[in-house]
């Protein structure tokens, strides 16, 4: 099972809606501040330039110009700009050179958007916010102040933003790493723990932390689901062994007798219909068999005698056994093997699945096909891969060919039960090998390929695999000579 995308986790997703939530917030806050802040430094000098206005106008009028002169000695940085013009927009007195052309002399406050010069800051323009009257006189008195204080404010808020926003979002980002870790632990954890259960092992269960939070929870209904699933397959299980097991006896004892009658009736017409039932019964006690054989590998209790086995002499001997039928079908049987690392197993149990397979392989190459058993060492281990000439196994089967009774539609109308790849499937999981199933690259054909070593699901372990069957998914069988079924 792959990993996680860290960043599509829960914690991952919670923290980026919080930053994105807080951002959001934040800038709502922001504007808020700077124009609430705004509007209030702008009444404030309005009230400022209709205060000097007023002082100003109510001046003698044969003092204004010295009264106007003497204003803007007093501020020499140009903050507060006055300039006094006759009816013709001339300039008479102040600091303000010409008089704005976006500034009406109606007595309104109004912002200067092209600005005023600094003389502090080489004449360069600043937003002001000016007001211009028309006095008893015909003169026009304009005062100015300069707007650099709600401008300076806005920029003040603007950066205390951003510095919060940094100082929340990085320490946002270290703790959301951590926080992720403990999720993202028991996330992996519980893949673990799904391993074997996926592979058939029921009696295995998701752990639980005793936190209490919503991952028991739900890892507690998973288990208990389990445990009932485990309940109901071991039912299952029980009935259809005991039905098997329970049935061998009677058969046994009718084909006894069967065959005691068709030793009487020899020479007689009915002797060829007795032949024929007794035939029928020896196939129900051959999947009887097989049926208990599968329940007693899916036991699994046998691997506790495991020990080494070296896999090219269960090649060779397999080979050996089957050289004769496949010369006897005019096949030539190949023996393709390298050296290989010995493995921990059954012997017996790998002699029995790779003669099922090599049985299939031979039985549905035509005559005159080709059937190779090879063998070739991987980084992590051995692989065998059986390869024949045969219709294939189509894809749409190959997740199914390996459950009980199951019969594909090339193998129908040959003889056998349908049990012989689950012998093999059940001895594959009681290993902890590997099964893949596909299709041969040089031409057509079936390749089937044990792997002697563990393959977690999903995962393809060599360049040449169409697809990667784990140890539980399903295959054919084509049930050998020497095989059950």
């Amino acid at each position: 099972m792959n990993r996680p995308n860290a960043w599509r986790s829960a914690t991952s997703r919670l923290i980026l809606i919080y930053g994105a939530l807080f951002a959001a917030w934040g800038l709502v806050l922001v504007g808020v501040i700077q124009w609430e802040s705004t509007r209030y430094l702008n009444t404030v000098i309005d009230q400022m330039l209709e205060q000097r206005m007023h002082y100003l106008a109510t001046t003698e009028t044969s003092r204004l110009g010295a009264t106007v002169d003497a204003a803007i000695t007093i501020d020499p940085h140009g903050v507060m700009s006055v300039g006094l013009f006759d009816a013709a927009g001339k300039p008479l007195a102040g600091n303000i050179a010409r008089m704005p052309a976006e500034l009406a002399p109606d007595g309104k406050v109004r912002l200067l958007a092209q600005g005023l010069p600094r003389p502090d800051r080489d004449g360069s323009q600043v937003r002001a916010r000016a007001l211009a009257s028309r006095l008893a006189d015909g003169r026009i008195l304009v005062i100015a102040k300069d707007n650099s204080t709600v401008d300076g404010l806005g920029a003040i808020v603007w950066r205390a933003l951003l510095w919060a926003i940094s100082l929340t979002v990085i320490p946002g980002l270290l703790g959301g790493f951590l926080l992720r870790r403990g999720p993202e632990k028991r996330i992996r954890a519980l893949q673990q723990a799904t391993d074997p259960i996926r592979q058939g092992d029921l009696t295995k269960r998701l752990p639980v932390s005793g936190r209490g939070d919503e991952v028991d929870v739900l890892a507690a209904i998973v288990n208990t689901m389990l445990g009932e699933i485990e309940r109901l397959m071991n039912e299952v299980k029980g009935v259809c062994d005991n039905i098997a097991h329970d049935l061998r006896t009677p058969l046994t004892r009718l084909r006894a007798r069967l065959y005691r009658a068709q030793q009487q009736l020899a020479e007689q017409p009915e002797a060829a219909l007795v032949e024929a039932s007794i035939v029928d019964i020896d196939q129900v006690l051959g999947r009887f068999r097989a049926l208990l054989r599968v329940s007693e590998l899916e036991d699994g209790r046998r691997n506790a005698c495991f020990d080494e086995v070296d896999l090219g002499g269960v090649l060779q001997q397999v080979h050996e056994f089957y050289a004769p039928v496949a010369e006897d079908r005019g096949q030539p049987f190949v023996l393709d093997i390298e050296p290989t690392v010995p493995v921990r197993g059954d012997a017996h149990l790998l002699f029995e699945a790779l003669a099922n397979l090599v049985g299939n392989a031979i039985k549905f190459t035509p005559a005159g096909g080709e059937v190779r058993l090879r063998a070739r060492m991987d980084s992590r281990g051995p692989r065998i891969s059986i390869l024949d000439q045969g219709p294939g196994i189509p894809a749409h089967e190959r997740d199914a060919v390996t459950r009980r009774f199951y019969r594909g539609d090339n193998s129908r109308a040959m003889p056998g039960s349908g049990l012989g790849l689950s012998i093999v499937s059940a001895i594959v999981r009681l290993h902890g090998f590997a099964l893949d199933i596909g299709e041969q690259k040089e031409g057509p054909g079936s390749r089937i390929t044990l792997y002697g070593y563990t393959v977690k699901p999903g995962e393809v372990p060599g360049t040449c695999l169409s697809r990667t069957v784990t140890p539980e998914a399903p295959a054919e069988r084509i049930p050998p000579v020497a095989a059950t079924g």
